[in-house]
């Protein structure tokens, strides 16, 4: 029983080290200014910055959601890699399309590497 409920707590701490590591969108790098957007009712900005990972991969694209309502509180939303720029449409309050992927915000997000 001992030896089961500690490879449990083991795999577990693995799997979530391996998440932590590659997938976790809290992680990704803060990249260069490109463009913003506020939401029509004022609730959201959604700023959009690319980043450079260097001579052997593509530059990519973080969207990150400014809640005004929540003392600015920041959450990355999009991330797109072979991106470089970044067009930022809000159809209503809650619903934003990001080079062409429509999100409900401030539940929904795109991150490449989960397609």
């Amino acid at each position: 029983m001992r030896f089961t409920v500690s490879s449990l707590i083991f795999l577990g701490c693995i799997c979530y080290g391996v998440y932590w590591a590659f997938f976790d969108m809290d992680r990704l790098p803060e990249g260069e200014f490109l463009t913003e957007q506020i939401s029509p009712d004022g609730k959201y900005t959604l700023k959009a910055y690319v980043t450079n990972g260097g001579a052997t991969t593509a530059y990519s694209v973080r969207g990150e959601l400014i809640f005004h309502e929540r003392n600015n509180k920041k959450k990355n939303i999009y991330w797109e890699y072979r991106e470089e720029t970044a067009s930022i449409n809000w159809i209503d309050h809650d619903t934003v399309v990001i080079n062409g992927h429509k999100l409900n915000v401030p539940n929904e997000r795109y991150d490449f590497r989960r397609e």
